[in-house]
């Protein structure tokens, strides 16, 4: 894990352990999260995939995969956090970033909450 990221991913791990604590941690290793719904994927053996913290080479990953399905719930979104979006599901961090960690947390639980069973699921 770089030293460099440590803080970041640290705490992005800990807010995403939190805020989605009804998903199933499947992978937790140093400068790797990933979480996966409880319920399976339709039309799979295997769980939906939920989210991911990942320290990468230049930056920490925060994905989101409910943001794929139900992308209004980023309606609220602040211009400062879509500035860290990258694609349809991922944030991107360099430095610790409180302000936009605490409305990450909100949209994660938001997203969890939305998870919950895989008929919430489904877009509306």
């Amino acid at each position: 894990m770089s030293d460099a990221f440590a803080p970041v991913f640290t705490a992005l791990r800990a807010m995403m352990l939190d805020q989605a604590s009804g998903m199933t941690v499947t992978q937790d290793a140093p400068g790797h999260l990933v979480m996966k719904t409880p319920w399976n994927e339709p039309g799979k053996q295997e769980p939906a995939w939920f989210g991911m913290v990942q320290i990468k080479k230049a930056y920490v990953s925060c994905h989101l995969m409910p943001l794929y399905a139900l992308p209004a719930l980023l309606a609220d979104a602040s211009p400062a956090l879509l500035k860290r979006m990258q694609g349809k599901s991922c944030f991107n961090f360099k430095k610790d970033e409180p302000d936009l960690f605490a409305e990450l947390a909100t949209l994660t639980h938001r997203c969890a909450k939305a998870y919950a069973s895989p008929t919430d699921a489904t877009p509306h």
